[in-house]
């Protein structure tokens, strides 16, 4: 088990750690805040519930799922000589590899099913960016609005707060962070290697030659 799938469970044992810390730190930095606020605390079940956990979460899983839905739209297209996230630039250098095993259903059954699957991943990404765009709208304005009230000013509507500085200049410093992530390594893999890893060409390969 641990050796087909390492790479995932490591990864969401990974996730669970961060998310873990998330909360926690985050459930002591909401307190404090309510509490300079001469307001009651909160328990960590109703800090998961709050606008605080729910918009901090959410509009960190929104930028993820956009950089990796446009990476993969990205890539089918466009090329960048050198890199290894890059697909060859001539189409008669890439080789589709297919091992022995079942063909997925989708293929077997062919027309709507098989042409869904085959923008199935794109059409994924683009879901979870949609749920996550839409549950960070909503954590943030409940965020917003509890806010408003403490200063005894009118809340928000969840329109209003969807059309303000405040919740995209959430959203922007976020995808530009991704898209920041995503151009170094396409570029840096062009010049730079690391021995075994399937995001690295191969030590002796030239800079100009583009990855599979």
């Amino acid at each position: 088990m641990w050796k087909r799938n390492g790479l995932s469970i490591v990864l969401f044992g990974l996730l669970l750690c961060f998310l873990g810390g998330q909360i926690w730190t985050g459930f002591l930095a909401h307190n404090e805040e309510l509490a300079e606020a001469h307001r009651a605390g909160v328990d960590l079940w109703e800090y998961l519930h709050s606008g605080h956990f729910i918009s901090a979460t959410f509009e960190n899983w929104e930028s993820e799922f956009l950089q990796m839905g446009m990476y993969v739209l990205l890539t089918v297209s466009l090329r960048q000589k050198g890199s290894a996230e890059s697909r060859p630039l001539s189409h008669a250098q890439e080789q589709e590899r297919i091992e022995p095993g079942p063909v997925p259903w989708a293929v077997r059954k062919g027309g709507v099913w098989k042409v869904l699957y085959g923008h199935s991943l794109a059409i994924a990404f683009g879901l979870l960016f949609l749920m996550s765009f839409v549950l960070h709208l909503a954590g943030s304005w409940r965020a917003e609005v509890d806010e408003q009230v403490t200063r005894g000013l009118p809340p928000p509507t969840c329109w209003e707060h969807l059309w303000s500085s405040g919740f995209w200049f959430e959203s922007f410093q976020n995808w530009q962070s991704e898209f920041l992530a995503v151009l170094s390594l396409v570029i840096l893999t062009i010049f730079l290697r690391q021995k075994d890893s399937p995001q690295s060409k191969p030590l002796a390969a030239p800079h100009s030659q583009t990855g599979d």
